[in-house]
């Protein structure tokens, strides 16, 4: 088995391609052990010791390196373990465990204007058909939070979370691009 690595433009995150689907449906970021409690995968990476954040997309899975932590020490290790679970067709997720069948809720966390309907609508398509695609090329995901009085909440996800390129992400691109198709929206905001 062969397994693909890919930089990202945030320099402490690699995506990983196993070569097979991660994720059947959804995504899952693992921010912390005890939010990766539920995936033996997940739970073995942040076992190494070095590792901050785990995120599985629908063929890759993005790990997170702690400060100052080198790559090229790190990475075999990863590699390691990737390999090992691949190959013996270990579950992703714990049995029994919600996790493995839960996509975390993109719930709104405000309480949007009925009137907002239509554009909501288009948010959230220009979201999932130009946005979330060129966001998981990069080794992460971006999820809709709400829309209130012209601003988009918006919570990026796995290489994108704490990359030092994501607000001019979601300024110059993102921002830009959901300001162009929907004149409703005068900012987008990263929570």
């Amino acid at each position: 088995m062969l397994i693909e690595t890919e930089t990202t433009p945030n320099p402490a995150t690699i995506k990983f391609l196993p070569g097979r689907v991660v994720m059947e449906a959804g995504t899952r970021d693992f921010a912390t052990p005890e939010e990766a409690e539920s995936s033996p995968l997940a739970e073995a990476l942040f076992g190494l010791g070095d590792v901050t954040g785990v995120f599985f997309g629908r063929d890759f899975i993005s790990v997170t390196a702690a400060p100052g932590v080198a790559w090229e020490g790190l990475k075999p290790d990863v590699l390691g373990l990737l390999l090992d679970h691949f190959s013996a067709n270990m579950p992703l997720f714990r049995p029994g465990n919600a996790g493995g069948i839960a996509v975390p809720a993109a719930e709104e966390m405000f309480a949007e204007d009925p009137e907002d309907a239509d554009i909501i609508v288009q948010i959230k398509d220009l979201i999932e058909t130009r946005i979330r695609p060129a966001v998981a090329n990069d080794g992460g995901d971006i999820v809709y939070r709400g829309f209130d009085k012209g601003k988009v909440y918006l919570q990026m996800q796995g290489a994108c979370s704490g990359c030092p390129s994501s607000s001019a992400t979601l300024k110059n691109g993102i921002e830009q691009l959901l300001k162009y198709y929907v004149p409703e929206v005068t900012e987008v905001r990263a929570i």
